[in-house]
């Protein structure tokens, strides 16, 4: 069990390596693509609010809202992302017994290294220009999701009101 243990957990990494892959595709997107698709989940958003709040509102207007917020969802689509990204390479960090501040080091390199990387591979694509507030909206995504990581694992691997015996067992297991 041992053996099938070890050779899964490189396996772990699976999730952080195709959001990497979603990452890098949506910035190979050109700005007239990108903005298209933004632009239709902003315009759903706020059909959707006119539909639930029975506002009625004129196309006209809902383009206006969806104008709006337009850039708001952007944003929120690029800390959404590396958020996820965050959580995907923590959670195999984590068990490889990265925990702490070097799990925050070590996953907030690699994420803030990553979008700095995805903003220099934006400048080669057509109507899409590198931000360094990109990065900085993407790097505080993944901080968050960093320490959501931890608070979860700390909160769940290391309850206090545990029975001594599962305490006691894994401490065997560690010695082993």
């Amino acid at each position: 069990m041992k053996i099938l243990i070890t050779l899964l957990k490189p396996l772990s990494f699976l999730p952080a390596l195709l959001m990497m892959y979603l990452i890098f595709s949506f910035s190979a997107q050109t700005g007239e693509v990108s903005g298209e698709l933004s632009y239709k989940i902003s315009y759903k958003i706020v059909e959707v609010k006119n539909e639930v709040l029975h506002q009625e509102k004129s196309y006209d207007e809902l383009s206006y809202e969806a104008d709006q917020i337009h850039f708001y969802v952007r944003k929120a689509a690029h800390m959404t992302e590396y958020f996820l990204l965050a959580v995907a390479i923590s959670f195999p960090l984590y068990v490889y017994r990265v925990r702490g501040f070097w799990l925050f080091l070590l996953a907030g390199i690699f994420c803030v290294g990553f979008a700095g990387l995805d903003e220099y591979h934006q400048s080669f694509v057509g109507g899409r220009t590198p931000a360094v507030r990109d990065v900085c909206i993407d790097s505080c995504g993944a901080f968050i999701g960093i320490i959501l990581v931890q608070l979860f694992c700390w909160s769940t691997l290391h309850n206090p009101d545990a029975p001594k015996k599962v305490v006691k067992k894994r401490k065997k297991r560690r010695r082993s």
